[in-house]
């Protein structure tokens, strides 16, 4: 692909139960047991974070952890929230930002947005910032603008040398369980322009080494071509994340690319 090693992330969303998230968990692992040369973290409900820490820990497994949400406080009187360091606490070690379903579904602001980014940083953990238009802003011609004030929010007074822990990833919303996908040169020229804007605000050498995916119904079919292109490296995945055989083979397409 490049020199930037591929990432692939299995966002399980609000689904399984206590069983199928241990399942799910020993058999990706046996499933990419002799798979190298891709990054690879799964963002279970919050809780089975434990559970599921246990089992890649028992297994020795190299693949990550992350949640899929955090609040950007310490600690404090934030009913039903989930601070960063109790994530680390349970053995997260990146977290998902901004996420569609959180900002069209919850109703999250880039403000706040940016508040969550900055603490997952600074408390020294990855964090995967998502950005992406709905189908009314693609069809108004507003894809570029929305992405770009969406980075340009969510990147907000974080340092330089935080932003080798920063994960990008572009997720339509129009293309988020529906069955439909960007084109790969479609998909290419989005992430083309969001590295652009990371080299216009933080220079080459950071925008060449940030990892930027794609997540929007991603499967094994159309993994390997989405993963050639230059400036996709590898993809968030939400409903073949569920299906390990369907996982497995993304991740291993972007093994080999």
């Amino acid at each position: 692909m490049h020199e930037r090693k591929p990432f692939v992330g299995g966002n399980w969303k609000m689904n399984t139960n206590r069983t199928t998230s241990a399942d799910l968990t020993r058999a990706v692992v046996d499933g990419l047991a002799r798979v190298e040369g891709v990054e690879v973290a799964v963002y279970p409900p919050f809780p089975y974070l434990l559970a599921v820490r246990s089992i890649l820990r028992d297994r020795s497994s190299s693949i990550r952890m992350g949640a899929q949400n955090a609040y950007h406080r310490p600690d404090g009187a934030y009913t039903g929230e989930i601070s960063i360091e109790m994530l680390k606490d349970c053995g997260a070690t990146t977290v998902l930002v901004g996420h569609s379903e959180r900002r069209h579904v919850i109703g999250e602001q880039d403000e706040l947005i940016n508040a969550k980014v900055r603490a997952v940083l600074e408390a020294g953990l990855e964090c995967v910032l998502c950005v992406g238009e709905t189908i009314e802003e693609r069809e108004a011609g507003h894809t570029d603008p929305v992405n770009q004030r969406q980075v340009r929010a969510g990147l907000a007074d974080v340092p330089g040398d935080w932003v080798n822990r920063l994960v990008l990833a572009y997720e339509p919303v129009w293309a988020i369980g529906t069955g439909k996908t960007a084109t790969p040169d479609d998909a290419q020229d989005v992430h083309r322009k969001l590295r652009q804007l990371v080299s216009g605000l933080y220079g080459p050498e950071i925008a060449a080494r940030t990892r930027i995916i794609y997540g929007g119904s991603v499967k094994p079919s159309n993994a390997a071509e989405l993963f050639a292109q230059p400036d996709i490296d590898g993809g968030l995945i939400g409903g073949a994340s569920l299906k390990p055989e369907d996982f497995v083979g993304i991740v291993k397409a972007a093994a080999t690319t």
